[in-house]
């Protein structure tokens, strides 16, 4: 039987056409849902008159901005696939997901002028249309002189809504085929854990590009027909001025610890009034205690959850009620989502044993786009095998132990950092931190971590170690501290372990040994 999407967008311009759906912080303007139903029929007439069919891609290079989310439900009218670029990589590594994706279109922003040019002279795109953020463009051209769509294509929840592209760290990043049905359904788990109504009014600062961005809680916000206030990159002092707008009253928003670290840090975090945010969520990697303490001070526990691109976002997610409960614990699975611990044969493990998580149900992708061989290693029979090492109490409740490419072997046992990193993050005066595996002549390899300290923090090497002997076996104790300004990430926020390994290698760190 073949079930047909709906148009969200259309839906609620019929409904609540009157309905703010969209603010654009950084050019001002903002659309009701009649009006952008308006614009999207409009510029997916253009795009059609352009050659765009069902099954074509096109593809978006620009900074965040609310005609990203035009050009999203223009192609969801013609059963095109979504293709948003990472702005932050290089025009080498952008020319390569060109190459494999083969949009037929390419919308990019002025600033990329040069990269859209190479990329059509190359042959990876056809035709490129010019963005600039409600300026005068061949975007904005191109809306005004185009009829509204007579006929949008009438899509199934088979058909693709985007092919999003991991980041890349190891060879050429992979195109994640997100289909109809994922987006419907991670909306559905997303209200359901995050409290997201027409009533919400939600904050994206993360890229767009990025599914924690395009879908945490901008997409589950539009589906339930509220409104996005979109920031065209994130900037700590504007995000805590708009969450405390009684104004604008914003309701949701997602982001990764480093996000809401910046912003409890801010002088005036501790006066503002943000009685009215009724979810955080907060995802990437595990949320130190003082942060959690920070905003629970204000009356606000930061949700945690757990989830990836493959899975359209969240596949667990721990209650507000449960943050200090269940520290360390990444929640519960969602509804619509089944979650396994197996071993390395693929076998189910009991209750507590570490082991690699599996999800499978109508969020999981398909499978990657033209990499059939990625595609058919990624599964086991039904099972989507996410490469995060796991364990799962008899609550139901599961704990990310670590990604299995991160654990290393010290005296032949297997060290997980992320138990460590928790286990540091608890720690009074640590902002962030991080644990690699080194080379060691006696134990093979052992742990060295990278703290970043609040301001006015006097730790020492010996106060981290001694700390973290309560928490941990010997052989898990880090035999290396560094205390570094910053720790790098990814463009999604995530501390980016390559880089730090590099870092390390390169002999770019002064360390202090236990």
């Amino acid at each position: 039987m073949t079930f047909f999407a709906p148009d969200w967008i259309s839906h609620h311009a019929a409904v609540s056409p009157d309905q703010r759906a969209m603010t654009d912080v950084y050019s001002g303007r903002s659309f009701t849902y009649a009006e952008m139903e308006n614009r999207c029929a409009r510029l997916a007439s253009h795009l059609q008159g352009l050659g765009v069919e069902r099954g074509d891609r096109v593809a978006v290079l620009c900074f965040n901005s609310t005609d990203i989310f035009e050009i999203q439900f223009a192609c969801c009218k013609l059963g095109a696939a979504f293709v948003p670029l990472n702005w932050r990589l290089s025009p080498i590594e952008i020319m390569a997901i060109a190459e494999n994706a083969s949009p037929k279109v390419l919308i990019h922003g002025a600033e990329f002028r040069e990269t859209a040019l190479s990329l059509k002279t190359a042959g990876h795109v056809v035709c490129i249309i010019q963005v600039s953020d409600g300026a005068p463009s061949s975007y904005e051209d191109a809306i005004r002189a185009s009829d509204v769509i007579q006929r949008p294509c009438a899509i199934t929840q088979d058909d693709l809504l985007a092919i999003m592209y991991t980041s890349g760290t190891t060879g050429l990043p992979k195109g994640v085929l997100v289909t109809q049905r994922m987006a419907i359904f991670s909306a559905i788990n997303g209200m359901m854990k995050t409290g997201v109504s027409k009533r919400s009014t939600g904050l994206t600062f993360l890229p767009l590009f990025h599914v924690g961005g395009l879908f945490l809680m901008a997409n589950f916000i539009f589906h339930a027909g509220g409104h996005n206030v979109v920031m065209r990159n994130f900037d700590a002092r504007e995000c805590l001025n708009l969450l405390a707008d009684k104004d604008i009253r914003i309701s949701h928003a997602f982001g990764v610890p480093t996000n809401f670290a910046l912003i409890s840090e801010l002088p005036d975090f501790a006066s503002c009034d943000l009685s009215h945010v009724e979810c955080l969520m907060v995802g990437g990697a595990p949320s130190p205690m003082g942060l959690l303490m920070a905003y629970a001070n204000k009356d606000i526990r930061l949700q945690q959850g757990w989830g990836m691109t493959e899975t359209a976002t969240i596949g667990t997610v721990l209650a507000a009620d449960d943050a200090f409960d269940r520290i360390g614990s990444a929640g519960q699975a969602v509804m619509h989502a089944e979650l396994a611990i197996l071993d390395d044969e693929c076998h189910p493990l009991p209750v507590g044993a570490v082991g690699q998580l599996a999800i499978r149900g109508p969020t999981v992708t398909p499978g990657y786009w033209q990499q059939p061989a990625a595609t058919e290693a990624a599964f086991h029979q039904e099972w989507f095998l996410t490469g995060d090492a796991a364990r799962v109490d008899q609550d139901g409740f599961y704990y990310i132990v670590d990604r299995w490419k991160d654990m290393y072997i010290s005296g032949g046992e297997n060290v997980y950092p992320a138990e460590i990193e928790s286990i540091l993050s608890g720690l009074n005066g640590v902002s962030e931190a991080a644990v690699i595996g080194i080379p060691d002549e006696k134990w093979g390899e052992v742990g060295c971590a990278f703290l970043v300290c609040q301001i006015g923090t006097t730790l020492t090497a010996e106060d981290v170690i001694t700390y973290c002997a309560g928490h941990l076996a010997r052989f898990k104790l880090p035999k290396q501290i560094i205390f570094v300004e910053e720790i790098p990430h990814t463009a999604a926020g995530k501390i980016s372990k390559p880089d730090l390994r590099g870092n390390y290698r390169d002999g770019k760190y002064n360390s202090s040994k236990n």
